[in-house]
């Protein structure tokens, strides 16, 4: 299994996790020539992506959702109630399913380990990614970690986390109040410290690979975020690499 990121951050998400011939796009936000031109740089051709994901229905995650669904008719999967939240944003999706964020589902070559998480969306789910030998967790757009989460998220192969904000910046940045309380919420952002005591609290003896992602270009820097989570798991800060908005992050193995 391998993943690869398009982009992470607050104007447009989305990675790719594949797995013999599944290839899956989780979110879509960049517009479809943006998708098919970061998708290029992977090597990939859209018309190879088995399906879409969608976690929750902010526009930095499902912008492009409608453009790519019709050009090449893939199947795109999303809760029930992020289907209400875009029913007049998205337009026509040829081919719509839904998945329960509480079921595990199988897409193809991957098994799909959905849960909710606390967000301000109508039903956000974050997953984790299976083969069905090795794991991998993905967790960005949730305020505050949860048991549930940290359960799901231990024993992952290769993890890539929310490092959103680092508290001091964000207090003293250019941000009106109302958007720092809700960034800061528990239904907004993780920021660095509260990622890397997430990491403390997980077994994460068999990490190969571990990401920050959905780093504020305004509010955070690779360097605090790396040396959060470095701090917490003992190892060098180059261990630990930074999905970036613009380069995102090259096709990353698990064994």
């Amino acid at each position: 299994m391998r993943f690869a990121y398009l982009g992470s951050g607050s104007r447009g998400n989305a990675a790719v996790v594949e797995s013999g011939d599944t290839r899956i796009l989780l979110d879509c936000g960049f517009t479809l020539r943006e998708t098919e031109a970061r998708l290029a740089r992977l090597g990939l051709d859209a018309d190879a992506l088995s399906g879409v994901l969608l976690t929750h229905e902010h526009s930095d995650h499902m912008s492009g959702i409608g453009p790519l669904a019709r050009r090449y008719g893939v199947p795109v999967w999303m809760t029930r109630g992020t289907r209400r939240a875009i029913e007049n944003r998205a337009g026509t999706l040829p081919d719509v399913r839904h998945f329960d964020p509480h079921e595990s589902f199988e897409i193809g070559d991957l098994q799909l380990h959905p849960f909710p998480v606390p967000h301000d969306a109508l039903e956000p789910a974050q997953f984790v990614f299976s083969d069905g030998d090795v794991r991998l967790g993905i967790l960005t757009d949730i305020g505050r970690p949860t048991a549930h989460v940290e359960s799901m998220l231990s024993g992952c192969d290769a993890l890539a986390l929310e490092c959103n904000h680092d508290r001091a910046m964000l207090a003293r940045g250019p941000y009106p109040q109302s958007l720092k309380t809700r960034i800061g919420g528990g239904e907004g952002h993780l920021d660095n410290n509260s990622a890397a005591e997430l990491l403390e609290r997980i077994d994460s003896t068999r990490l190969q690979h571990l990401i920050a992602v959905h780093l504020s270009e305004t509010n955070n820097l690779p360097t605090l975020a790396q040396a959060a989570l470095a701090g917490a798991l003992g190892c060098g800060a180059d261990f630990v690499q930074v999905a970036d908005q613009e380069a995102g992050l090259s096709w990353q193995g698990i064994s």
